[in-house]
């Protein structure tokens, strides 16, 4: 575990859960990212979607600035990354939402359908690294 890193890890987890109870406090809203970039979409676009998913993007530019560049992965090709990509997005829509709707606030709000989402998305994702890793046999 050469990558360990947990106070970043921590402080970052801190501001997920802070960020996700002041939306649903100030604007009484679930912090899904899927949904609230799905609903960039609608017309017009609700100002608080907007600045939600913009604080998302500022906060990975200002991160980049003050850590530096993340190293590219090597060894994963490219069109295993996008196929994933429309994996991740099919699930969420199936799922009525992704790993941060269910896993941070619906299990904080101790709700059954999220904890069977989660439940799913964990397994779903052992399955898939075990595949990759022996079965596809593409590098970790």
């Amino acid at each position: 575990m050469h990558d360990f890193t947990p106070v970043p890890a921590l402080i970052g987890g801190a501001l997920i859960g802070l960020a996700s109870v002041w939306l649903l406090a100030a604007n009484g809203r679930i912090a899904g990212v899927s949904n609230i970039l799905h609903g960039l979409f609608e017309q017009p676009v609700p100002a608080w979607r907007a600045w939600f998913i913009g604080g998302l993007l500022v906060a990975g530019v200002a991160w980049q600035f003050a850590t530096g560049p993340v190293p590219l992965r090597e060894g994963f090709p490219l069109g295993w990354a996008a196929a994933a990509g429309l994996l991740v997005g099919f699930g969420t829509r199936l799922g009525s939402g992704c790993t941060s709707g269910h896993g941070v606030c619906g299990l904080g709000r101790l709700s059954a359908r999220s904890l069977v989402a989660v439940a799913t998305f964990m397994a779903t994702g052992a399955i898939a690294v075990y595949l990759m890793r022996h079965v596809l046999k593409v590098a970790s």
